[in-house]
């Protein structure tokens, strides 16, 4: 099969220009309960092939279903997260469509009746401002198998020779969160969406209810897009693009819509109303099918399933599990820790804070655990194309390794020189730092009079620089203090020869 080939685009700010961007994000989160949401079937990702499937994910005649418990009480600690609202009283409904991944011909669903409504959660953006997203619904239902198209150059359907379907991801409980129309948002759009999505992945992250591993699929977002004319209040017709699975995507799918709407629109043509594939090497999308409307599912109530009712005691009891909120969260600490808005920011983008939290509560200082974490295991991690946390864990590398690192430096053993030697032992296997300072024969020395004899040579040895410091240039030592950890073959205490340098040549 050929490439996808890019329709026009009208240029991002030409498009702006003339037209207001309405964006709505559907975004689904697979949770992370044990088994499916209406039968007993495990949901470990990358199990083989239709290995985790039985009658009623199969949708066989007979199967009955029963919703999990557990899949419940998920999607109300969500909605209050999310600040909606908690049906009293709610249902699963039907929505029928036949495509090959849904062995049932129907998916179940929420439709009319969702267990959260009426929620907002607040993005911060890059400059410290925060847009209010509101939320329409978060509702529950369950996963589609997975269509695997085999013998085409890209993975999808056209081009392929035949498909595989596996069922294992049938049934794995979902939620899917609705916001409501996003306007006045302007030429940050596409910033928005990000914003979104991070916030929301972060949340979600922090209550426990999913991985949320977006390349793995366990979040994906629907990018709904339309346009409308300066001035106007009317909503055009929108396009959704399906699964789009990084932040980065989400941001470029907005974009890329924004500029395609913008080229039909202009050149006086009607925008289809459908899903969209994202190209994520091209940076595009392309058409998929038109998109139906609600009636087009024929929703009924499902018959096989009692309504959800949590009382409001329960929903009391999951509100008092909620954790306290990640930019909440993140405030505390940075003020706690005492770091700048920059070193923050940094700590956040490489997903180090828990990590540093959890190396902190542990005994290390606050500059120590940043030190560790973001220094040479972070340039390593990225190389693998892993994050520090997941890449820190396959190495069974700890906070305690860092706690432990640290107290030898603060105890006199070592220099940060030596440490870095004792970390890269560490990060190689060698053992906890300890181990690896004592087989590598790593220790500053103690002896006071080997010290003061290296500083008497060097001093003998570089005159000028010698007067330079008797002089009052003081910061002329430091060229010494070099001279004296080569002469130490670098297990002398910088500070300690600092000093004796000083004590030799001033008064």
């Amino acid at each position: 099969m050929s490439q996808a080939t890019a329709e026009a685009t009208l240029p991002f700010e030409e498009a702006l220009a003339a037209y207001d961007p309405v964006l709505g994000l559907e975004v689904h989160v697979e949770l992370g309960t044990n088994t499916k949401m209406f039968c007993g079937c495990a949901t470990a990702f990358g199990a083989e092939p239709n290995s985790q499937v039985c009658p009623v994910c199969l949708g066989l005649p007979g199967a009955l279903p029963v919703v999990n418990e557990k899949g419940v009480e998920s999607a109300i600690r969500i909605g209050l997260a999310l600040n909606c609202e908690i049906a009293s009283w709610c249902r699963f409904a039907r929505k029928n469509y036949f495509y090959p991944d849904m062995p049932k011909n129907f998916q179940t669903s929420q439709y009319d009746e969702p267990i959260a409504f009426n929620g907002h959660l607040d993005v911060e953006l890059a400059d410290g401002s925060t847009y209010r997203v509101e939320i329409e619904r978060a509702h529950m239902e369950e996963d589609t198998g997975k269509s695997l198209h085999v013998g085409g150059s890209t993975g999808r359907i056209h081009g392929a020779t035949h498909s595989l379907v596996d069922y294992n991801r049938a049934g794995i409980p979902l939620i899917e969160i609705v916001t409501k129309p996003m306007t006045g948002a302007g030429e940050r759009a596409p910033e928005i969406a990000k914003a979104y999505v991070a916030t929301l992945r972060d949340l979600l992250k922090a209550l426990g209810v999913s991985d949320v591993k977006m390349e793995q699929g366990s979040m994906r977002c629907d990018v709904n897009l339309s346009l409308m004319p300066k001035d106007s209040t009317t909503f055009g017709i929108r396009s959704e693009t399906k699964n789009v699975n990084s932040l980065r995507s989400v941001e470029r799918a907005v974009r890329y819509e924004i500029g395609r709407h913008a080229a039909i629109l202009s050149s006086g043509g009607k925008v289809t109303q459908e899903t969209r594939h994202w190209h994520e090497d091209t940076g595009i999308t392309t058409a998929g099918r038109e998109k139906s409307d609600a009636e087009d599912y024929r929703y009924f109530p499902e018959p096989d399933l009692v309504p959800v009712a949590p009382s409001a005691e329960t929903v009391e009891a999951l509100r008092a599990t909620l954790p306290e909120p990640p930019a909440a969260r993140r405030k505390r600490l940075q003020s706690a820790w005492g770091y700048s808005d920059l070193e923050m920011r940094d700590v956040v983008n490489a997903a180090l804070v828990d990590l540093i939290d959890e190396t902190v509560t542990a005994g290390a200082s606050p500059a120590g655990a940043r030190k560790w974490w973001s220094g040479e295991i972070a340039r390593r991690a990225n190389d693998a194309g892993s994050d520090v946390p997941t890449y820190a864990a396959s190495l069974a590398v700890t906070p305690a390794h860092v706690v432990e690192l640290e107290s030898l430096i603060t105890g006199g053993r070592l220099n940060d020189a030596m440490a870095r030697q004792v970390w890269d032992g560490v990060l190689a296997g060698e053992g906890t730092p300890t181990a690896v300072a004592d087989a590598r024969g790593l220790e500053l020395v103690q002896d006071s009079g080997a010290l003061q004899a290296a500083v008497d040579k060097v001093i003998a040895a570089n005159p000028d620089v010698a007067q330079k410091v008797r002089d009052g240039k003081v910061q002329a030592a430091g060229a010494l203090i070099g001279q004296v950890m080569k002469e130490m073959k670098g297990q002398a205490d910088a500070a300690a020869a600092r000093q004796l340098i000083l004590d030799s040549l001033t008064d």
